[in-house]
């Protein structure tokens, strides 16, 4: 008897610490050594980096920064931290004893009258019946389901890994605002640089159009000459329209990523400023430091280590569990002489899962089919995270390149259109000669606003895709598991 008093207490001890389902292994894929067209060279975590600050624009800083904690997007993701902590919560409460108490009263009587033999008495002379009861009970309840096989200790493993996705998701937000309002004001700037160089165009046009006028009276021009000239004019001034709207919808979207009504900030990006051009390079380091830095590819891991642990909550379910209850209740009744009556109860409930049709066994194959699902979705995260960075650095390294090609370009053609004018006057060529330079002009200073802006973008889209600046406004958490 002694001995089974001692192994009894034992085997459940043994029992509550087995936790059935695979544990998680952190995933793994192949990846090169370096990027294509950067060294072999790891680098810190870029989570923190103010890379934006490169532009050396102070409206554009000022306007991350508002953001930050005004964006909806992001504002949405920290709200669902807060239902996943809730979820922990709930976790973690699944495991613990449930104790509940309940209370009532009661009050009946009877009120009429009837006839019967006997029925007419000293105390109801008229035979009717006045009767009434009072009683009342109280009871408490406590559960406790034993954990034998590690159910509820899966269950808050899924709902830890994913209160840890839902943090990465809030850096994921970030990026994805970061992304959009830097580039929305770039191209701000874009059309504002666009506008001035038409209306400067048209001034120049004009004041060809105003020479082709002179030379014509003057016998030296036809009416042709006026009229190509007076085109371009027209020209120019049709082309300004869309881009005064193109100017107005960036502002506008600037303004909504910052949570206020659209044309908010117009008024105070009215006042033109340069184009933003990146003044530093970017370090990318090596794929794998991808793994750590970008908040998307964090997420989905936390995710797979969720899915993992839902086979072992889905593989306890076809094991037998064990609940401990029990119960004690008192009632008083006010009628009887004898009105108090103390219940109790305890005793453990056995469940066995016999027979159901394979439904146990198929959600545990639904379980590994998802954990195997995230796995991929993992492993396509990282090879979209490396492809990105590799297309944003092979562009960004052209843009440069471009850019500088195109100033020459640029001044080429202002030397071509100087030379053009004064030969017209001179009479030693014609007013296509000036019209052509004009057109090449126009085009060539507006092909390098399109390639500093293109160059901005690409800036943009790289210390993205590297996961810079994810973590720039986020309170450290610790949250106990």
């Amino acid at each position: 008897m002694n001995f089974s008093r001692t192994l009894f207490p034992l085997s459940m001890l043994l029992l509550s610490g087995c936790v059935v389902g695979p544990d998680y292994q952190k995933p793994d894929t192949a990846l090169p050594a370096k990027f294509s067209e950067s060294k072999a060279t790891s680098s810190e975590s870029v989570a923190l980096n103010p890379w934006w600050e490169s532009f050396r624009d102070k409206r554009l800083n000022g306007l991350v920064h508002q953001g930050m904690a005004e964006n909806l997007t992001v504002q949405q993701a920290l709200e669902r931290i807060t239902a996943a902590e809730a979820n922990v919560i709930i976790a973690g409460a699944g495991a613990l004893p449930n104790v509940g108490l309940s209370a009532a009263g009661n009050v009946s009587g009877q009120d009429g009258s009837y006839l019967r033999r006997n029925s007419i008495t000293a105390a109801n002379p008229d035979g009717s019946d006045h009767s009434q009861s009072k009683s009342m009970n109280a009871g408490l309840s406590a559960s406790w389901l034993i954990d034998f096989f590690g159910q509820y200790r899966r269950q808050r493993e899924v709902a830890n890994a994913s209160l840890d996705a839902a943090y990465d998701d809030v850096g994921v937000a970030r990026l994805a605002y970061l992304s959009d309002l830097v580039s929305s004001y770039v191209s701000a700037r874009y059309f504002q640089e666009a506008l001035a160089l038409n209306r400067k165009n048209l001034v120049s046009r004009r004041e060809t159009l105003k020479l082709t006028n002179e030379i014509k009276e003057a016998g030296a021009a036809s009416s042709l000459d006026v009229l190509q000239a007076e085109g371009l004019v027209n020209q120019t001034l049709a082309n300004l329209p869309a881009l005064e709207t193109g100017f107005h919808q960036s502002a506008n979207h600037i303004a909504t990523l910052l949570g206020v009504p659209a044309a908010t900030i117009t008024s105070s990006l009215i006042k033109g400023a340069s184009q933003p051009m990146p003044r530093y390079s970017t370090r990318t380091g090596i794929p794998a430091d991808l793994i750590r830095n970008r908040p998307d590819i964090r997420a989905a891991e936390r995710r797979l280590q969720a899915a993992t642990a839902q086979i072992g909550v889905a593989e306890a379910d076809l094991y037998p569990s064990i609940e401990l209850g029990g119960s004690i209740g008192a009632a008083r009744n006010f009628n009887a002489r004898v009105g108090n009556l103390t219940s109790w109860s305890f005793g453990p409930t056995l469940s066995l899962p016999i027979f159901n049709g394979g439904a146990l066994k198929a959600q545990v194959k639904i379980a590994r089919s998802d954990a195997e699902q995230q796995y991929l979705t993992w492993k396509s995260t990282v090879l979209n995270a490396v492809e990105e960075v590799e297309n944003a650095q092979t562009a960004l390294i052209r843009d440069y390149q471009t850019v500088a090609a195109q100033r020459k370009v640029v001044d080429t053609f202002d030397q071509t259109l100087v030379l053009a004018r004064e030969s017209y006057r001179g009479g030693a060529s014609t007013i296509l000669d000036v019209l052509d330079a004009e057109r090449n002009v126009a085009e060539s200073r507006l092909a390098l606003a399109t390639a500093i802006r293109q160059l901005a973008r690409d800036y943009v889209a790289l210390n993205v895709a590297i996961g810079g600046g994810a973590e720039i406004g986020a309170a450290t958490v610790v949250v106990s598991k």
